[in-house]
């Protein structure tokens, strides 16, 4: 399985609109590869939050067409990254769309964890509710966002629905990178699945990003990392390794706490 991460710099003098096209071709440009991801808010930066109402769209919006058609020219699983979705009878959303090589909507993902300590997207945007995996030909995928990485428990529902990769766009800061990557190379060894995560390069709103994309393999390893600029990260995976780690190494069997209601 071969997996491309499109690590695509924001450029706050480059227009959304124009931004969304140059996306596109980069999906283009990865034909040929089975999976491909772009990072979280990568329409206007995760640290925009002054452009988030402005630029919030409904699910079915510009971001969705232009990354449908794009997944089918290209002929790939697309994990389109997330947008800031106008929800007509709610809250913005921070929300994540994956695509079929035939440009239909597979899955949707609402960010469930907001960063931001009771403000920016924290009181901006609402929470998302429940995990979402979506099923590929030669892998289960569980999606999170960015903060979600921080919070274990979601990886273990993940998991526990079936997923074997772990897909992670992000617009993570540079001035906490080392976080980055200790934490995809934590969730990869305590669940024995891939990690792909996919953060930004560029600026979001004077905030520098960390780039620095990475896949991590089942046991910890790093497979591939990115610089620190825009670039495509492009990896071959063997599907069969998560099951065969779990197997050789069965961890995840002794699982004591969270399984079930505790007695009394």
């Amino acid at each position: 399985m071969r997996a491309s991460l499109i690590q695509i710099a924001v450029d706050e003098d480059e227009s959304v609109a124009s931004r969304r096209q140059r996306a596109a071709s980069l999906v283009r440009d990865q034909a040929g590869s089975d999976l491909v991801v772009l990072p979280e808010l990568w329409t206007t930066g995760a640290f925009a939050y002054e452009e988030f109402a402005t630029e919030a769209e409904p699910l079915e919006g510009p971001t969705y067409e232009v990354m449908a058609k794009a997944a089918s020219d290209a002929g790939v699983w697309l994990h389109a990254g997330s947008i800031p979705e106008r929800d007509p009878e709610g809250p913005l959303y921070n929300t994540s769309l994956v695509f079929s090589p035939s440009g239909d909507l597979a899955a949707a993902y609402r960010k469930i964890h907001r960063f931001g300590f009771d403000k920016g997207e924290a009181v901006l945007m609402g929470a998302g509710r429940e995990p979402v995996t979506v099923r590929l030909p030669d892998t289960i995928v569980g999606l999170a966002t960015c903060y979600d990485l921080r919070f274990p428990e979601l990886f273990r529902s993940l998991v526990d629905a079936g997923a074997e990769t772990l897909v992670i766009p992000a617009g993570w800061p540079e001035r906490r990178r080392a976080h980055w990557t200790l934490l995809a190379q934590a969730r990869a060894v305590e669940n024995q699945a891939f990690v792909l995560a996919c953060g930004t390069a560029g600026t979001h709103a004077g905030v520098p990003q960390a780039g620095h994309s990475i896949v991590v393999d089942p046991w910890g390893e790093v497979l591939a990392e990115a610089g620190a600029g825009e670039e495509v990260l492009t990896v071959d995976l063997d599907p069969a390794k998560p099951a065969a780690t779990r197997e050789q190494f069965p961890a995840l069997k002794d699982r004591v706490l969270g399984l079930a209601p505790p007695r009394h």
